[in-house]
């Protein structure tokens, strides 16, 4: 079994800029600089055959490359507590067609359709042990956040191995937007 997602990784230059902000948070678990993606969708496990049905799915799209620019914190909660932090990403319809055309192909092979609705971000830091009102502070403080646009030129299939301190992420195979 494979744990796989789809994802569009980041340049060493967005990675520079999200590493600016500061960590501070107590009970905070800042992700690791290499783990930094903005994810298309969520797979989950799957066997080995539907991971190449997967792959074949995904090399089947068609997209121009764009323009991706991130912008402004903002957290998610689970049941009432805030559980993750994340740095924003502009809505633009080049990256609603990507994430469309992802969807439909995974749909087209079986997989079941995704329930949440699409919500661009990066994951900073997960953060159900923080202190609620350290967490608000921070996303108060740092929420004019913005990095220079980046080229999208790909995106890739990740598999993810979940480990002690982080989740590993490997990138199985890189799809060319063109």
């Amino acid at each position: 079994m494979l744990r796989l997602f789809v994802a569009l990784s980041l340049p060493a230059e967005v990675k520079e800029h999200l590493l600016l902000l500061p960590g501070g948070i107590p009970g905070a678990r800042f992700v690791p600089p290499e783990n930094y993606h903005l994810t298309l969708r969520f797979i989950g496990e799957v066997e080995n055959w539907q991971a190449e049905e997967v792959d074949e799915a995904l090399a089947q799209i068609r997209a121009k490359p764009f323009e991706l620019t991130l912008r402004g914190l903002g957290t998610f909660e689970k049941g009432g507590r805030i559980s993750a932090l994340w740095v924003g990403v502009e809505k633009t319809e080049a990256l609603q067609h990507l994430q469309g055309k992802v969807e439909t192909a995974l749909q087209r092979i079986g997989l079941t359709p995704e329930r949440k609705r699409f919500a661009p971000h990066v994951t900073l830091a997960r953060v159900e042990r923080a202190p609620p009102e350290k967490v608000i502070a921070y996303v108060q403080a740092h929420n004019l956040f913005r990095a220079p646009p980046v080229a999208v030129e790909h995106f890739t299939l990740y598999s993810s191995r979940l480990g002690k301190e982080a989740a590993v992420y490997v990138p199985e195979v890189e799809y060319e937007l063109a």
